[in-house]
């Protein structure tokens, strides 16, 4: 019996994508489902974990159903990251999955930074103490919901709930437990101090394996649910940033990923373990090294911020907007949407956006300022500013975002990254890429694949299964990217240059200590015993 295809899924934050992959990366069934996204107070982010396991139950079905299931070799899971959910010694869920762009835990990450030490977790941790961490959530169980802190047996990432619904084992991959922020990259374990800080025993946590390592086997009655053959290997994989990054061949210095979706988020290859912040360090899928990754949470959020609240009719708007004080808000979908009309209105608007910039916090800031209470800026508004000239300078700002990400990465490697490959839904906006390319001055190539994510994690179950010797020799054999990249134009990079180097860099240092001290105010205000319905 020929076991030559693979099952890759991509569990992401609105949706999960089951794809069977040949051995040369081409695909050959697919399956998707959708997942809700609760929005049950402002800055809280939430979903019911159970519909991860009816998600990936669905999407599997479907794409296997279109293949003869005896040649599956082995299946792996590339999750979105830091999103958890604590369950029960059974496995069922106590208590909502908090999802990685919650902010509830925000107001606790000085205490921890000041009683268990910012520096000690970076150094530790390979990541910044941030608001998307598991961390901080974890000590806003154990602050807010006791019961539910208390009567927690494990907490589960979404490779581990999906893992042990597949195979009854809790287990998961170091390069999905280590976004966490609980998981020691020096040691390859579980941090264990860092655990009894939060009041959190070691063995509440899954078992950890590296990259491409078999955890388990599909079980009679998980077979019955997704039509998967029993006994078919199940592969520990990477969050989805690093699986989309071995998706689009990212596995030598000098290159880097660029996902264009949620979230903007770019990793470079790096054969040593490094930190600073200007980047969170992250395992590589390629067992052995390292993904220096960038992240600007607000990236396609904005776009669809803009797009439902900003050119959607204005009955539309006040009806969310009525919703959201209801606390009835459900986000459903934050792929991105570009509205080609906006692609095209933006054609006649001049790079500079005729003096209109934005700084894309729309969600916080990550690297390399780390701040948790960061918001959005726009600058140099006037009378002839449309909804187009916001459009595009939200393509710019982000662009400007992107090369400030990139120059920091390079200044620590002290190496030059050539290029990029972008994947994501922003990828198939030509329009976006060459602001991209513009901006940074570098070469942006598109990946021909449009799982990049299941792409990688099919490259580890390939590798997990035997079919090749290693990650690195998979991924040159199954990936490809367009020949043709998107190239700076030398007038429009040298003008974006100016503006980035006596702008953009400036601003929004210049502006934070005010947006901090009314974010203070606000939340002050909120707290008080001020009707503010009045």
């Amino acid at each position: 019996m020929t076991r030559d295809l693979i099952l890759g899924i991509d569990s992401s934050t609105t949706a999960c994508k089951a794809v069977v992959w040949d051995m040369r990366g081409t695909p050959l069934a697919e399956g998707r489902a959708a997942l809700p996204l609760l929005m049950p107070r402002p800055t809280w982010h939430e979903q019911p974990a159970e519909t991860w396991w009816e998600a990936c139950g669905q999407a599997v079905r479907t794409a296997v159903a279109q293949v003869e299931i005896s040649r599956l070799a082995a299946l792996c899971i590339s999750p979105q990251r830091e999103t958890f959910v604590p369950v029960d010694a059974s496995g069922a869920p106590l208590y909502p999955a908090i999802v990685w762009m919650d902010e509830r835990a925000r107001d606790l990450l000085p205490v921890i930074a000041q009683e268990y030490g910012a520096e000690r977790i970076h150094r530790e941790t390979g990541k910044p103490l941030s608001g998307n961490l598991t961390l901080g959530k974890i000590a806003w169980l154990r602050a807010h919901e006791p019961d539910v802190f208390a009567r927690t047996a494990k907490y589960l990432d979404v490779a581990a709930f999906l893992i042990h619904r597949l195979t009854g084992h809790a287990r998961t991959g170091w390069g999905c437990a280590d976004p966490t922020g609980l998981f020691d990259m020096r040691s390859n374990t579980w941090n264990v101090d860092l655990l009894a800080y939060l009041g959190v025993d070691v063995a509440q946590m899954p078992e950890a394996y590296p990259p491409g390592a078999v955890v388990g086997t599909v079980t009679p009655e998980a077979a019955a649910l997704t039509g998967l053959p029993v006994g078919l290997p199940v592969v520990a994989g990477v969050g989805d940033g690093q699986a989309g990054g071995l998706g689009v061949g990212i596995a030598q210095p000098g290159q880097a990923y660029l996902n264009l979706g949620t979230s903007v988020v770019s990793g470079t290859h790096a054969d040593v373990f490094v930190t600073d912040r200007a980047f969170r360090t992250m395992y590589s899928a390629v067992p052995g090294s390292y993904s220096l990754e960038t992240v600007l949470l607000g990236g396609a959020y904005t776009i669809t911020w803009f797009v439902e609240k900003m050119a959607e009719s204005a009955n539309q708007r006040m009806k969310e907007s009525a919703n959201q004080r209801r606390g009835e808000s459900r986000i459903t979908n934050y792929e991105l949407r570009v509205e080609d009309r906006y692609d095209e209105a933006i054609a006649d608007i001049p790079p500079g956006a005729e003096g209109l910039m934005l700084v894309p916090y729309w969600n916080s800031a990550m690297n390399p300022y780390w701040d948790a209470a960061a918001s959005g800026i726009v600058v140099g508004w006037r009378g002839i500013h449309t909804r187009a000239h916001l459009y595009r300078a939200i393509l710019e700002g982000i662009a400007f975002e992107q090369r400030l990400h990139t120059e920091g990465v390079e200044a620590v490697l002290g190496q030059p990254v050539e290029s990029y490959i972008a994947m994501g839904g922003g990828a198939k906006s030509d329009r976006w890429l060459q602001i991209m390319a513009d901006v940074t001055g570098k070469p942006v190539y598109r990946s021909a694949v449009t799982d990049a994510a299941a792409l990688g994690a099919a490259i580890l179950a390939a590798t997990g299964a035997g079919l090749f010797p290693d990650a690195r020799a998979a991924a040159q054999a199954m990936t490809r990217i367009a020949p043709e990249p998107f190239t700076p134009d030398a007038a429009r990079h040298t003008f974006y240059s100016q503006l980035y180097t006596e702008v953009y860099r400036a601003l929004f240092p210049a502006v934070q200590p005010y947006l901090q001290r009314l974010t203070a105010l606000i939340d002050n205000y909120k707290d008080s015993s001020v009707d503010l319905a009045n």
